[in-house]
C-alpha cells in the first residue's frame, strides 16, 4: 500500500493552507478589495468565478500532462493520475459555467448567451471532458482502456489555448478584458485579492486531486491484497 501512502504524507499540511488561504482569499475579496466603479458588488464574483476558471484549465492540463506520461512511458500509475486530474478538471469546469452565469445574470441582466464564442467554446472544451468518462468507462479496465483515454485527454488539451484565447480577445460584455499589455487594470488591492484568490483555489484542487488518489489507489491495494488471499 505504499503508493497510496506517499500520497498522504503532507496532504493535512497542504489541506491546512489550502483552508487558510481560501479565508484570506474570501476576506480580501469580500472585505478588503474595494468595489468596482461600474459593476459595484456583482464584481466581487470575478476573485471566485476567474480562479476557477483558471483552476480548471490548469487540471486538464495536468490531466493531458499525465496522459502523455503514460503513452511515453508506459507506467500504469499515470493513467489512474490523469484520470484524477480530468475528474477535477471537470468539477471545476462546472463551477466556472455556475459562477459565470451568475456573475453574468448580476451584471449585465443574461444567464447566458450563444453569440458569444467565448461562452461556447468553453462549454465545448467543458463537453469533451465530460465525453472523456463516457469513453473511459465503456472499455474494459485494461491497458487499451488506459491507451485510448490517454490518446483523448491529449486530443482535448488542444481545446485549451483555444477556449483561453478566444476569452482574452473578447471584447463584448459578457467578458470584459481585465489584463491587458498595460498590465491588470485592476488597483493594487484588487489584483492581491486575485492572486491570492488563485493560489488558493489551485491548492486546494492539488489536494481534492491528492485525496482522490489516495482514495482510489487504497481502493486498489485492498483489492488487490483481498485477490491475493484468496
Amino acid at each position: 500500500m505504499s503508493s497510496a501512502f506517499s500520497w498522504i504524507r503532507g496532504l493535512p499540511a497542504l489541506a491546512t493552507l489550502a483552508a487558510g488561504l481560501i479565508g484570506l482569499a474570501l476576506l480580501l475579496s469580500f472585505f478588503i478589495a474595494p468595489e468596482d466603479g461600474n459593476q459595484g458588488i456583482s464584481q466581487r464574483i470575478f476573485y471566485i468565478h476567474v480562479p476557477i476558471a483558471l483552476t480548471a484549465y490548469f487540471c486538464f492540463g495536468l490531466g493531458a500532462w499525465k496522459a502523455l506520461l503514460l503513452l511515453w512511458r508506459g507506467e500504469e500509475r499515470h493513467d489512474l493520475e490523469s484520470y484524477v486530474a480530468i475528474h477535477q478538471g471537470t468539477i471545476f469546469g462546472l463551477l466556472t459555467l455556475i459562477t459565470g452565469a451568475i456573475w453574468a445574470k448580476a451584471s449585465w441582466g443574461v444567464w447566458w448567451t450563444w453569440d458569444s464564442n467565448q461562452l461556447v467554446l468553453f462549454l465545448t472544451l467543458f463537453l469533451f471532458y465530460c465525453a472523456y468518462f463516457m469513453l473511459r468507462f465503456s472499455l474494459p479496465e485494461g491497458p487499451r482502456r488506459s491507451r485510448s483515454s490517454a490518446v483523448y485527454a491529449l486530443f482535448g488539451v488542444a481545446l485549451i489555448p483555444v477556449s483561453f484565447l478566444a476569452i482574452r480577445l473578447a471584447e463584448d460584455f459578457i467578458h470584459p478584458t481585465t489584463f491587458t499589455r498595460d498590465g491588470p487594470q485592476m488597483t493594487g488591492t484588487m489584483f492581491t485579492a486575485f492572486c491570492v484568490s488563485w493560489v488558493a483555489v489551485t491548492l486546494l484542487a492539488y489536494v481534492l486531486y491528492r485525496v482522490e488518489l489516495v482514495g482510489k489507489r487504497l481502493h486498489t491495494d485492498l483489492r488487490e491484497l483481498r485477490e491475493a488471499l484468496e
